[in-house]
């Protein structure tokens, strides 16, 4: 038997801070997928003669979630006030447990301006229990050739498994609460089933190309599908070449309070969190040129 659809949703245009992208959720029809806060679908281009450390996303605080990057095209230079500093570059995973503070940026490659390329990536925020948002920060990076990969059985679906476990494979993350993650890449006339247990909320991102979900029909790209827990099964099926990312994640069941960049269980909590990041307990993040 195979899930149902509940909401198919389109992602929807936001401005950031100027810059423009797609934010599948949180949206007037659905706030958040526990444990899944935020997913935002980003398609940047650059100025060529202006340095790429002036560019992208400046050094801003978290607090309380784990913020994953998923570098789609381009390449993405993260760096952080605990000392990392990473270029992930398309089909490469940037994995940040916030815990209880740390500044980043996100910026691209001194050479991915320079070539004029463009840099798409998809970042989804993901709360953390309660009893794991003041621990110490972690910084995770896997690249593409050590990310654990399983094909459909028509071996026409790339499956990579970037979190939890799956047919006797394991992720190399870390994660803070019960999660599968799978970034899909599909050729043409290709289709699987996906064992997803009951007690995993299950939504699909599909990034590009056009799918068929059995059961409920065709989905377009840059649409969220959110699947009831009535079954154990997510059959799907292309018609043409797509990507998607499906997110599974055993249910946190806690309040969350959200402000910013901070996720918190209480408004207090907020407050603490402002507080200490002025204070400068999150720590700072120099930037050097590259």
């Amino acid at each position: 038997m195979n899930k149902k659809v509940k909401y198919l949703l389109p992602a929807v245009d936001v401005d950031m801070g100027g810059f423009l992208l797609k934010q599948a959720f949180p949206t007037n029809r659905i706030n958040q997928i526990d444990p899944f806060l935020l997913l935002h679908h980003a398609n940047f281009s650059f100025n060529e003669y202006a340095p790429a450390i002036h560019q992208g996303i400046d050094p801003h605080p978290h607090r309380g979630f784990t913020a994953v990057t998923f570098v789609v095209n381009g390449e993405v230079h993260h760096r952080d006030s605990r000392g990392n500093d990473q270029i992930a570059k398309k089909g490469e995973v940037q994995w940040m447990h916030a815990g209880a503070g740390i500044i980043h940026s996100e910026r691209p490659s001194q050479k991915l301006v320079e070539e004029k390329g463009t840099q798409e990536t998809i970042q989804l925020w993901i709360n953390s229990p309660a009893d794991k948002k003041k621990n110490q920060p972690l910084y995770q990076f896997i690249k593409e050739s050590d990310i654990p990969v399983f094909l459909s059985k028509d071996k026409l679906i790339n499956n990579k498994l970037i979190a939890g476990n799956y047919n006797g494979l394991q992720s190399k993350i870390k994660t803070e609460s019960e999660l599968l993650i799978i970034w899909g890449d599909a050729k043409a006339g290709s289709s699987q089933v996906v064992d997803v247990p009951k007690k995993y909320n299950s939504i699909l991102y599909l990034i590009s190309g056009t799918m068929r979900i059995t059961g409920h029909g065709n989905i377009a790209k840059e649409h969220l599908v959110i699947f009831e827990n009535n079954a154990d099964n997510i059959e799907m099926s292309f018609e043409s070449s797509a990507q998607f990312l499906l997110l599974c994640g055993v249910p946190i069941n806690e309040k969350v309070v959200k402000h910013g960049p901070y996720v918190m269980n209480t408004e207090t909590e907020i407050l603490e969190a402002m507080r200490d990041y002025k204070m400068g307990k999150m720590g700072i993040l120099i930037e050097e040129r590259e």
